[in-house]
């Protein structure tokens, strides 16, 4: 009888402990899910095994936090805004040079943040971590961006890729610390310097399919003021 009572004993225990680690693993992959969004998503579609895309969404989190990510001054975020703006009143006469400029602008902010240039590929899953909502954006523009450089891209795609990198440099421009202040959206030619975001603010961020083509003018087409549209501001 001793002998069955332990047995027992030994079963409920290993139960319990199943039970324990199936819980633990719930809850890390609710707090993934909450991290990464949209994200977490693609990392389980393009590995095909969820425990194998959780492993490289932690990875990706260690490596961030190796790293010194540090936030832009204000005059930084200013300064960057206006060229942008003037990137982007470029692109209704010179498309392809526009986009490429946009290219250059943000990894230049990238760089100053701290964030690795070497390998695309491995900067994508960082800024992943930090800008979950985004990173697809940014993905799809240097996808883009690699085909205008084969001149294989269209003004339609180029402005896709426009406002998908505006997406991801908005998102670096913003404030890092609560109570700091966000830059002004990019495009913005009325005001330059930064406005407070204020406690309880909430931030909008793009949809990861990305905005509407209609953001920015077709090649040629101005507003009456010489620059692009308002609703490309």
């Amino acid at each position: 009888m001793a002998t069955w009572l332990w047995i027992v004993i030994v079963i409920v225990v290993v139960l319990v402990a199943l039970a324990a680690a199936m819980a633990a693993r719930r809850r890390r992959t609710m707090a993934l899910r909450e991290r990464f969004g949209p994200e977490y998503d693609r990392a389980v579609g393009a590995r095909e095994d969820q425990r194998a895309a959780e492993a490289d969404l932690r990875g990706r989190e260690r490596e961030r936090a190796r790293l010194d990510i540090r936030p832009l001054s204000e005059a930084a975020r200013a300064r960057y805004t206006e060229e942008w703006r003037v990137v982007q009143q470029s692109f209704v006469d010179q498309p392809e040079e526009a986009t490429t400029a946009g290219y250059d602008l943000v990894n230049r902010v990238m760089a100053e943040r701290g964030y690795p240039m070497q390998d695309f590929g491995a900067r994508a899953d960082l800024v992943s971590v930090d800008h979950p909502d985004v990173v697809e954006n940014y993905r799809v523009a240097h996808g883009i961006h690699e085909r205008a450089r084969q001149h294989q891209a269209s003004t339609e795609d180029l402005r896709e890729a426009l406002l998908r990198y505006r997406s991801l440099f908005e998102e670096l421009l913003r404030a890092d610390e609560a109570g700091d202040q966000a830059a002004v959206p990019a495009g913005r030619a009325d005001d330059q310097a930064a406005v407070p975001a204020g406690p309880g603010v909430p931030e909008p961020r793009r949809p990861v399919n990305g905005p509407a083509l209609g953001d920015l003018p077709p090649r040629g087409q101005q507003a009456a003021d010489g620059e692009v549209s308002d609703d490309a501001r």
